[in-house]
């Protein structure tokens, strides 16, 4: 399914962060509805938590238009990308994005796996992409969940776990990604789905590094928080995501991005997580203005996962087809967070 036709803007990295963050900052504010409804609302909300939970926890319609309206990535000015689609062992399509870095660079030979947040697409995270291009030079692999975008399905716990299997599965058995080093990058949901599939497959060496960004302890422990007159119906969650039970069984080097002014994950949960992580390399990066969806926005943000990247993957140029490769750094301005909260509220 095509998106719409429509003009590139102007190629800058910033202004296209800023409008991600204002479009996912919406679903934000939808998923905070029921903690700040009446009493009477919210019961009623918690009495649904059983049945509809996993509209709740997987709003694939949110923003509106996400299962129709995908962005490509040539609408960021990305030129060297395939569209893919990829069976699951179910019997799921799922699309993909690969988008590859420069030829010749350092880290030509790295693929950063991207798994989102509970909502949008992955067009919606092209912004992010890009700017790993720009500071990172390596190759991005964006997977579509299934039932969202343009992917088949259903969502639900089981069934995001085998998705993201299917992607590392892909990415090892392609002839021209089967020899590079991966390093996982999970948002939020996004991060649960990492330190699943990390804690799985990380026994053959080329899984060399884990990115967490906002991420939760569990499904359970965070409901409290998003829907507290159901803190006592927490154990009905089914979609469960005990993150906190798995991140001690990483062995490989982990970055916690932790935005503390996050009003849908509360911070303490990524600092558990980090005491909790049995990494032999650790290193935490709090954003101190960054709130759920606005931590990409502050400043060391890419800096932060280029050292990291450098540390855990470090690369050799490739003889052939070399490119002029410049080192580039995105501080992001302050100014930037000033209209991000403008533009979100």
């Amino acid at each position: 399914m095509s998106s719409p036709t429509v003009t590139p803007p102007a190629p800058d990295g910033n202004s296209f962060l800023v409008q991600t963050v204002s479009l996912l900052s919406s679903v934000a504010s939808y998923l905070r509805l029921p903690a700040i409804a009446t009493t009477g609302v919210a019961a009623v909300l918690t009495g649904l938590l059983y049945f509809k939970q996993k509209a709740l926890i997987y709003p694939s319609h949110m923003p509106p238009g996400s299962r129709t309206d995908i962005p490509r990535p040539s609408f960021y000015r990305i030129k060297d990308y395939e569209e893919l689609i990829i069976p699951t062992k179910d019997g799921e399509k799922l699309s993909a994005f690969y988008i590859r870095g420069p030829k010749g660079g350092p880290n030509s030979k790295v693929t950063v796996i991207m798994f989102h947040g509970n909502a949008g697409n992955i067009g919606h995270r092209l912004p992010i992409a890009r700017m790993l291009l720009q500071a990172v030079g390596c190759n991005v692999f964006m997977l579509e969940y299934r039932g969202y975008g343009i992917s088949t399905g259903t969502p639900d716990e089981a069934g995001l776990n085998i998705d993201a299997q299917t992607a590392l599965d892909y990415l090892r058995d392609r002839a021209e990604t089967r020899d590079h080093k991966y390093l996982v990058y999970g948002q939020s949901l996004g991060g649960a789905v990492s330190v699943k599939l990390v804690s799985k497959n990380q026994g053959r060496g080329d899984i060399v590094g884990l990115i967490l960004e906002n991420t939760f302890l569990s499904m359970r422990k965070l409901i409290p928080s998003i829907i507290p007159p159901a803190r006592f119906l927490a154990a009905l969650c089914h979609q469960v995501w005990a993150t906190d039970t798995l991140i001690g069984n990483v062995k490989v080097p982990t970055l916690f991005l932790s935005g503390l002014q996050d009003e849908i994950v509360p911070p303490t949960h990524m600092k558990q997580l980090y005491d909790l992580s049995n990494a032999p390399v650790k290193i935490w990066h709090p954003l101190p203005n960054g709130d759920h969806n606005s931590s990409v926005l502050e400043e060391g943000y890419f800096e932060a996962i280029a050292e990291f990247i450098q540390r855990v993957a470090p690369g050799t140029p490739e003889t052939e087809e070399k490119e002029d490769i410049r080192p580039i750094s995105y501080p992001v301005p302050n100014s930037l967070l000033w209209l991000a909260q403008k533009t979100s509220s």
